[in-house]
C-alpha cells in the first residue's frame, strides 16, 4: 500500500495511537443495548461477537443517500455496486459470499429466495432508526444465510410526546427527496407512522461491450434513473402488567433504470411485516411469539414489453423462552419455522420449500477474585428442510474481562447457507442434488474501554466447504468450490482534542482454494474514517473511506484499482428545531469501480432541510 495511493488508510493508522491515550472531561458514554448478536437484549460490551451499531443520530448526522454509502467501509465490509443508487447492490462480510448475510428488517428475514440476495439498495435511510452489525457465524441461532455474519435493520422508533418531523433535500442528477413522519407514545402504548419519496435522474450505469462481451454486454450511453416511495408503520400497546403486543409494516415501492439492452427498466416492490407478542410468565420466564412475511419482487420490462417478473414471498413464525436460571445465567429455547415460495413466469420445478428448526442457547457470566469475570455462550441449533434435509450448527464462544478495561474472547462456530431455488430449479441452469454450503469459523478478540475510548481487534479464520460455483463441463451449478477467509479488525471510538472519532480497518484473505486466486470484488485492505465536531450552532464532519486493489473474476484476469474518497458535511441549526445540512461526496472526484464496467457517481452534492422537535 503506498503513501500516495491509500492517504486515508494512512491517517487512520496513524491516528490511532492518538485515540488510545485521549482522554477528555466529556461524560463516559452509556452501553448500547443490542438483540441481534444472541437473540436477548444484551449490552454491546457484553457481547462476545464483534457488534457495531449505527443510531439514528449517527444515520442523520452522515447524510448518506443510501444505506450502500452508510455501509461502505466499515470493519469486515466490502460493497460493490453497479452504477449508482439504486442499482444492485452486493455486500460481503468477512469476505463471505454476498447471499452469506442473513438481513432482518424489524426482525423479519429478507431477501429474494430465487437469487438469495437482499435488496439493500431499496432500503429507504430516512425510515431507519438504527443498523445493528454482527460479524461471525450465527446459523446457530438463525439457521441458513448466517455464513459471514448478521445485519438487522430497525425502522423508526418513537417515545413521549406526540411529534412531526419532516425533511426535503436536493442534490446532483436530479437528485430531489421529501418525507414526513410522526410519532410518540406513553406507558400503555406508542406508535409511529414515517413515509419518503426519492427520485434520481441517474448516470450512465454501464460502460459494457457488446463487441467484447463486457460487462452489461451492451453499448448504452444514457442515464439510468431511480426513483422509490416508502411507508413505514409501527406501534405497540401494554396489555395488563405481562403482555406486550407490538407490529410493524414497511413497503417499499420503486422503479429503476439499468443497462443491459435497450430502454431497460424494472419496477420493484419490498415489503416486511412483523408482529410479536411478548408475555412476562415470571420474574424468571419471558416468552415471546412472533410472525413475519417478506416480499421481494421485480417486474423486467425492455421499452413496454414485459421481460420477466419474479417475486418471493418468505413467511417465519417462531417461539422463544429466555429462562433466568440464576443471577447472570440464562438459557434461551425456541423453535422456528419459515416457508419461501415462488411466483414467476419462469418455470421453476418446485416453486415452495419449509424449514423448521429448534435451538436452545446458554449464557452465563462468572466473577472470580483470582481470574476476573468470565463470559460464555453455547449455542446449538437443528433445521430440518424440505429440500436439503437435515443440518446441525452450533456456538462455543468464551471473554474473559481483566486488568478492569481489557477484556479477551475466543470463540469458534459453524454455519450453512441453503441453495438458491435458481441454483435448483432454474429450468436448464440448475441443479436439484445440490448440498448446503457449510463453514467452521475460528475468532480471537481483544478489546480495551476508556472513559471516552473503545479500541476492539479481532481476528478469524473461516473454512467455507461445499461452495456452489458454476461447472463449466456441465454447464450447471455444483458443490466444487472450497474457500479460506482470513482476516482481522480493528474499530475504535474515541473523543480527540474536540473531535469525535470513529475509525475502522480490515485485513482479508479471501481465498479460493482451488486455484489460489482471491474470491471476486473483495478488497484485501480497507479503511474507514469519520470526524465529527459541534461548535454551537454549527457541526462540522468528515467520513473518508479508502479500500484496496480487487479482482473482478476468479481467475484474477481483470484487477480494479484501489481508490479512497472523502466526503464534507455540515450542518447549521439556524432555528430552534430547524437544521439545514450540506454534503459534497468524492470531493475529490475519484473515478473508480467495485463491478468492472460499472461506473460509479464520481462528485455529488446534496443540500436537506430537517425540522425535528428538539426534546
Amino acid at each position: 500500500m503506498s503513501c500516495s495511493k491509500y492517504p486515508l488508510a494512512l491517517a487512520i493508522a496513524g491516528a490511532l495511537p492518538f485515540t488510545a491515550l485521549a482522554q477528555s472531561n466529556g461524560a463516559d458514554t452509556l452501553d448500547e443495548v443490542v438483540v441481534t448478536a444472541t437473540r436477548t437484549a444484551i449490552t454491546t460490551d457484553a457481547a462476545l461477537a464483534p457488534v457495531e451499531v449505527i443510531d439514528r443520530e449517527a444515520i442523520a448526522r452522515s447524510q448518506a443517500g443510501s444505506l450502500g454509502e452508510l455501509l461502505r467501509g466499515r470493519a469486515g465490509i466490502n460493497l460493490s455496486n453497479q452504477g449508482g443508487t439504486g442499482k444492485l447492490s452486493a455486500l460481503f462480510v468477512r469476505g463471505s459470499e454476498s447471499d452469506h448475510v442473513l438481513v432482518l428488517v424489524d426482525g423479519v428475514r429478507i431477501g429474494s429466495a430465487t437469487s438469495g440476495l437482499a435488496s439493500f439498495q431499496d432500503l429507504p435511510v430516512a425510515l431507519i432508526d438504527r443498523i445493528e452489525i454482527v460479524r461471525g457465524p450465527r446459523s446457530s441461532l438463525y439457521g441458513s444465510d448466517a455464513i459471514g455474519g448478521v445485519i438487522q435493520v430497525f425502522t423508526r422508533r418513537d417515545r413521549g410526546a406526540t411529534n412531526v418531523r419532516f425533511h426535503v433535500g436536493a442534490g446532483s442528477h436530479g437528485r430531489r427527496e421529501v418525507g414526513v413522519g410522526v410519532g410518540g407514545g406513553g406507558e400503555r402504548g406508542w406508535f409511529g407512522l414515517d413515509t419518503a419519496y426519492q427520485r434520481t435522474d441517474g448516470i450512465d450505469a454501464c460502460r459494457g461491450s457488446s463487441t467484447l462481451f463486457a460487462g452489461c454486454f451492451t453499448e448504452e450511453p444514457d442515464r439510468d434513473g431511480y426513483d422509490s416511495r416508502s411507508l413505514s408503520l409501527r406501534g405497540g400497546m401494554n396489555i395488563g402488567e405481562s403482555l406486550e403486543l407490538q407490529g410493524n409494516a414497511l413497503h417499499v415501492r420503486g422503479h429503476n433504470d439499468y443497462d443491459g439492452s435497450f430502454v431497460n427498466r424494472s419496477d420493484i416492490v419490498q415489503q416486511a411485516l412483523g408482529a410479536q407478542l411478548r408475555w412476562k410468565a415470571s420474574d424468571r420466564i419471558d416468552l415471546r411469539f412472533n410472525i413475519g412475511s417478506n416480499q421481494d419482487a421485480s417486474d423486467n420490462f425492455i421499452g413496454s414489453v414485459a421481460n420477466g417478473d419474479f417475486a418471493s414471498r418468505r413467511d417465519s413464525a417462531s417461539v422463544q423462552a429466555d429462562i433466568a436460571l440464576a443471577d447472570a445465567h440464562l438459557l434461551t429455547l425456541g423453535v422456528d419455522w419459515l416457508r419461501d415460495r415462488i411466483d414467476s413466469d419462469t418455470d421453476y420445478d418446485d416453486t415452495r420449500r419449509s424449514n423448521r428448526a429448534a435451538f436452545a442457547q446458554y449464557q452465563g457470566r462468572l466473577d472470580t477474585a483470582a481470574f476476573g469475570t468470565h463470559d460464555v455462550q453455547l449455542a446449538l441449533r437443528r433445521d430440518d428442510n424440505d429440500q436439503f434435509g437435515g443440518q446441525t450448527t452450533g456456538t462455543a464462544a468464551w471473554g474473559l474481562d481483566f486488568a478492569d478495561a481489557w477484556r479477551v474472547t475466543a470463540s469458534y462456530g459453524t454455519a450453512f447457507k441453503a441453495p438458491t431455488f435458481n441454483e435448483l430449479y432454474y429450468p436448464f441452469f440448475s441443479n436439484p442434488a445440490l448440498r448446503p454450503e457449510s463453514s467452521k469459523t475460528h475468532e480471537v478478540g481483544l478489546a480495551w474501554r476508556g472513559d471516552t475510548t473503545r479500541l476492539r481487534l479481532d481476528a478469524f479464520t473461516t473454512d467455507v466447504d461445499d461452495l456452489i460455483a458454476f461447472d463449466a463441463t456441465l454447464f450447471i451449478p455444483n458443490n466444487i468450490a472450497r474457500a479460506r477467509l482470513r482476516g482481522a479488525e480493528l474499530r475504535v471510538d474515541s473523543s480527540v482534542f474536540g473531535w469525535d472519532l470513529g475509525a475502522s480497518a480490515s485485513w482479508l484473505e479471501p481465498e479460493d482454494r482451488a486455484s489460489g486466486h482471491d474470491l471476486p470484488r473483495r478488497a484485501r485492505n480497507t479503511a474507514r474514517l469519520e470526524l465529527d465536531r459541534g461548535i454551537g450552532r454549527f457541526h462540522l464532519g468528515f467520513t473518508g473511506v479508502a479500500e484496496g486493489r480487487r479482482y473482478d473474476d476468479l481467475a484474477n484476469l481483470r484487477q480494479l484499482g484501489g481508490f479512497s474518497t472523502l466526503d464534507v458535511r455540515g450542518e447549521y441549526a439556524f432555528a430552534p428545531d430547524w437544521t439545514l445540512q450540506a454534503r459534497v461526496a468524492n470531493v475529490f472526484d475519484k473515478r473508480y469501480e467495485t463491478a468492472a464496467f460499472y461506473n460509479q457517481p464520481g462528485r455529488e452534492w446534496s443540500l436537506t432541510l430537517r425540522y425535528r422537535p428538539m426534546r
